[in-house]
């Protein structure tokens, strides 16, 4: 795991998973979400209006961007280490770590 390339785990059925939100799988939970901009994505999630299924698709682009083959069904079967809370945690962390430029130039 590397938080400077955006990486955050989620323990999935007792296992460490890294999640990552490249490009593509922001494209993906777009999509999905049907939000019509990274802004308008991200503007969900901070006004605090966003639902559980929301919260699963934004944890599933991520695992997905971190390499992990998985679907909607099999997360959704999935116990997560800390419940429901540690999920949102993680998922903040997800989109924070998104969108934070480090300390050198771009």
């Amino acid at each position: 795991m590397n938080p400077y390339r955006g990486d955050v785990t989620l323990v999935l059925d007792g296992e460490a998973r890294n999640m990552r939100l490249t490009l593509g799988a922001l494209a993906e939970l777009e999509e999905a979400l049907g939000a019509d901009s990274l802004l308008a994505l991200v503007e969900r999630f901070e006004s605090g209006a966003f639902s559980s299924g929301d919260l699963i698709a934004l944890l599933l682009a991520g695992l997905r961007g971190a390499g992990l083959l998985i679907d909607r069904e099999t997360l959704l079967g999935c116990s997560i280490e800390g419940g429901p809370m540690a999920a949102a945690k993680a998922g903040a962390l997800l989109l924070k770590r998104a969108f934070t430029v480090a300390d050198e130039e771009v």
